[in-house]
């Protein structure tokens, strides 16, 4: 047993990836050794340095029962009550000074400790040797086994192997481990995360018999011409492979061809074998399968193939990066669900089970290395690693634990040696590396534009407008990039409400063949479950930099409950296109498929009046191979009586239970308009009739003096008036590091948010009350002249609003309608788009039918309040006691506060209900986009200041 001094640290800030370890391997499970898992209660005493303390804890005998105790695997951050320090969030800038390879003297240091007995049936200890393993720790760690220093390590999301048969005894083993939050190897893991150390991932203990596996490499090629597959295993020791469902049984090393069904991230079918060794055997799962760029794109088994993909970082709200299988499970369950059939694992390579589920339910993977320096890019990349040759060996051992470790899964289908690293030697070294090491797969790195060390070309928040150059072949570049194939490695940038604009991006990708799909940014929200806030981030732990809540930018939110931009990106992004005009009687049905044909799918029809199904059954669709199409015949509509909006419903769904979908989930849909509805039309029966205090008009009194609406027969409605405000999205309110125009910096600017009312004029008629207002806010010229017109027919109320711009109108709109408050509104029923919230660039997944709700169930509930809840195309709603009608369709939403209180609002904790609901009645919306790191909205998505005149008629209920 030896011991160093508390000054003996220096491996800390060593560029090198530290000492001790075995070279790294593929990560398997095997059939005959035994395994210890280390997980659970390990006792841990946290100090403010690197060497606060000396190493004696590491010694046998130690006493630390006084100690606290955290949960392995686990971020010590995130336990204790905030007794062991708090996360914290940046996108790119390291929370230390910049200085390489150096880190601050205060670097929080947990040390860990685990005495464990090896079980009464592991194998002797002279019988082989053991390894232990930990899967992942942040950032880097000191071990020692029974007194002994076995080694330290950098690289917190990679393997590490440490033999340690020789120091093993019967019991009373002492494990201890010295976890430094600041390292050398902070420098390579700027990634947009938490930073959040600790042992996060298994620590095993594996006994290796003699003649065990030590490393194998699967190779599984594909020739679709053939249909053949040619299979050879290498290992490091030699042995035999089987496979009984291919009736193969040869040695490693030794190729074989027979034929085989191929895998694919649609068709992921995998063959269960054995490699056998004199001392193991080790379970096989092979998938069959060639990877190429061909004809500049990118070809899977002699196809082209389009990405519907999803970056993910792995994430859970109280747990942070230490993820159970189950949790791995719902991820990929709910992204076949979704239709999306690709993941980035930005930006490092993920727990090895979540590989193991993406062979199994189908996925292709962009495997992406431990790897970023974003930091740098403040002072214009200068000290750069990735262009530091003392910083190589750092590098390539970051790249060969990714590939070692996950060569044998069928379903990583690209290596990505990073992210937002800039460029320099040492990514060229890790690029040639890897391609000596795997032929079999393709190299991504998206900082890499002139493509010198990557196989396509990739980008990331491209505009729409470029990305079409691109797929043109108009965009220029390097001769090798201009024959390369393109994709978006990240865009639909998911913050708040949205992203917009996905399905213009769609269309672009499916019309130009370079073009091959994309990753939308990203898969989860990163909130941290908090008591008083509900879910935290950055800045809610008193960080001295952070990002705020740049870091929620996810499909899901931080409890994995599927956001409106999920179900849009669904809706997207669905595998079957069924296209056509509802009065003609047939509709088109496409396979979008890359190489499944619709043979698992049912098709079904439903025939909808005024939004009620009143017809509905199969509808035979051939098993179209993929981008095959064909003319399907409808049924003849159902006889029914009466007028109305009429419409086809056409669902694919499945026909059968799959390993991750119920029979009937939906996979794609489309309606198609037969007949649309008649105009709600309400002729004016008589005129306003002047009170003292009130002016009465069918079922209406107004204030006679303001012309102010305060009934609608038992209703008391409150503060009826034309709004333009909305809580600005994360997106509307765009980068700070971006050129376009925020728009909500500039509709504060204008003061959009404090418009001021002028009443003009009251106005009585014969047959109308019309009320004349300027809507303006202080400091500037800009206005909006507003007049309400009133009409009855007796029972009900029509309200005609008109809108002329005033002044030099430079911004669009936030929105436009009107807004009043409604007393004991609850549960809403609308006809319209549903059943969640749409925006003009984000409605493809709104349905048109009949729906109904809560009002609180109409928020939805973004981890920064935002505009959210609108429902389009919305013909009539039904709440507090009211229906409204709209001419033409509106926007509609309802919250239990103001538009400004949800402005003011920062967590939803802040959110009050208040006695009174709040309705927004929308003829326009502006866009979406996705400017909170992307393009913001197209053109044709703004709301732009113009004459408008729109029309809703109120009838009291019952």
């Amino acid at each position: 047993m030896h011991f160093r001094t508390t000054d003996s640290t220096d491996y800390v800030e060593d560029v090198s990836p530290g000492s001790g370890a075995l070279p790294p391997r593929a990560w398997y499970a095997s059939s005959d050794a035994r395994s210890l898992s280390l997980n659970g209660r390990w006792r841990f005493r946290l100090s403010e340095t690197a060497g606060a303390e000396d190493d004696s804890f590491a010694s046998e005998g130690f006493d630390a029962g006084g100690w606290a105790e955290v949960a392995v695997p686990g971020h010590w951050v995130l336990q204790g009550d905030g007794a062991f320090g708090s996360p914290i969030y940046t996108n790119h800038l390291y929370p230390f000074p910049v200085d390489p390879p150096r880190v601050p003297t205060r670097n929080p240091t947990g040390d860990h400790l685990r005495v464990f007995d090896l079980p009464e049936d592991w194998p002797a200890l002279s019988e082989g040797g053991a390894v232990l393993r930990f899967d992942g720790v942040e950032s880097c760690a000191r071990v020692w086994l029974n007194g002994t220093d076995i080694g330290e390590f950098k690289g917190s999301r990679l393997p590490h192997e440490f033999a340690v048969g020789h120091l093993l005894k019967p019991a009373g083993n002492v494990l201890a481990v010295r976890v430094h939050q600041w390292s050398a190897g902070s420098y390579l893991e700027d990634q947009d995360q938490w930073w959040l150390p600790g042992i996060f991932r298994d620590v095993t203990l594996l006994h290796r018999p003699a003649g065990s596996v030590l490393d194998f490499f699967v190779h599984a090629s594909y020739d679709h011409v053939t249909g053949e597959g040619t299979l050879r295993v290498d290992s490091d020791v030699d042995g035999r492979v089987t496979v009984p469902a291919l009736d193969i049984d040869v040695a490693t090393g030794e190729p074989v061809t027979v034929p085989v069904e191929p895998w694919t991230a649609e068709t992921p079918r995998l063959y269960d074998g054995i490699l056998a060794t004199e001392g193991e055997r080790v379970p096989l799962r092979i998938g069959f399968r060639t990877v190429v760029v061909e004809d500049g794109l990118i070809k899977v088994n002699g196809r082209a193939i389009l990405f519907k993909g999803v970056n993910r970082h792995e994430w859970h709200p109280e747990k942070g990066r230490a993820l159970d299988p189950e949790t791995m499970r719902e991820d990929v369950l709910l992204m076949k669900r979704h239709n999306i059939n690709a993941v980035r694992t930005s930006h490092y390579p993920p727990h090895p089970a979540f590989l193991d589920l993406c062979d199994e339910y189908g996925l292709w993977v962009v495997d992406e290395c431990d790897l970023e320096t974003h930091g740098f890019t403040e002072q214009a990349w200068r000290d750069n690693p990735v262009d530091d040759d003392r910083w190589t060996p750092a590098l390539l051992d970051r790249a060969a634990r990714m590939v070692e470790r996950d060569k044998n899964h069928p379903s990583v289908v690209m290596w990505s040696l990073g992210n937002e690293a800039g460029t320099g030697r040492g990514l060229t070294a890790m690029a040639e590396w890897i391609h000596g090491r795997d032929g079999s797969r393709l190299v991504h790195y998206e900082g890499d534009w002139d493509c010198r060390d990557t196989d396509v070309y990739s980008r990331m928040y491209a505009d729409h407008a470029e990305v079409e150059r691109i797929g043109q072949g108009l965009d220029g570049g390097t001769h090798k990039r201009r024959g390369l194939p393109f994709i978006q490695c990240e865009y639909g940038h998911a913050m708040g409400n949205g992203p917009g604009g996905i399905a213009d991006y769609q269309r672009l990708f499916e019309a130009y063949d370079r073009l091959q799909g994309g990753f939308i940014w990203e898969w989860i929200d990163h909130g941290i479950k908090h008591p008083e806030l509900g879910y935290a981030y950055g800045g809610d732990f008193g960080e001295e930099l952070h990002d705020g809540n740049f870091v929620c930018d996810g499909l899901v939110f931080p409890d994995r409950t599927p956001s409106p931009g999920l179900a849009e990106y669904k809706k997207v992004i669905e595998p079957v296109r069924i296209e056509g005009e509802g009065a003609a009687g047939t509709v088109r049905v496409t396979n979008a498929y890359d190489f499944a044909d619709l043979s698992a799918l049912a098709f079904e029809w439903a025939y909808d009046i005024d939004g009620e199904t009143v017809g509905a059954g199969p509808l035979p669709v051939p098993a179209l191979a993929p981008g095959e199409s064909a003319e399907v015949k409808l049924p003849e509509p159902p006889a029914h009586g009466g007028v109305g909006e009429r419409q086809w419903t056409v669902r694919a769904l499945l026909a059968d239970e799959t390993p991750w979908g119920p029979k009937e989930h939906v996979v794609a849909w489309a309606q198609l308009l037969v007949a649309e509805r008649p105009s709600a039309s309400v002729a004016a029966s008589g005129g306003p009739v002047p009170g003292q205090r009130l002016v009465t008009l069918g079922p209406a009194a107004f204030d006679a003096r303001t012309g102010e609406l305060r009934t609608i027969g038992a209703v008391d409605v409150t503060g009826l008036r034309l709004d333009v405000w909305r809580a600005p999205t994360d997106n509307d309110d765009g980068a700070s590091w971006q050129d376009g125009t925020r728009y909500g910096e500039l509709w504060r600017k204008y003061g959009l948010h404090r418009m001021q009312h002028r009443l003009d004029a009251v106005e009585p008629g014969d047959d109308a009350l019309t009320v004349r207002t300027r809507v303006a806010p202080a400091a500037w010229e800009l206005g909006l002249a507003t007049v309400y017109r009133w009409t009855s027919d007796g029972t009900r109320l029509k309200l005609t609003v008109s809108v002329t711009p005033e002044g030099d109108w430079t911004v669009p709109l936030p929105r436009l309608g009107i807004r009043f408050g409604l007393p004991r509104a609850d549960r809403v029923r609308w006809f319209g788009g549903g059943p969640g919230e749409a925006y003009p660039d984000t409605r493809s997944a709104s349905m048109l039918g009949r729906w109904h709700s809560s009002v609180d169930e109409l928020q939805t509930p973004y981890v920064r309040p935002q505009e959210n809840g609108a429902r389009a195309d919305v013909r009539w709603a039904e709440l507090g006691g009211l229906r409204i009608e709209g001419e033409p369709e509106f926007w509609f939403s309802a919250r239990r506060w103001t538009n400004e209180q949800l402005d003011a609002a920062r967590h939803l904790t802040d959110l009050r209900s208040g006695d009174t609901v709040w309705v927004n009645l929308d003829h326009g919306q502006h866009g979406i986009g996705s400017q909170s790191c992307g393009p913001g909205p197209l053109p044709q998505y703004f709301l732009k200041a113009e004459p408008a005149e729109f029309s809703f008629v109120f009838s009291p209920i019952g």
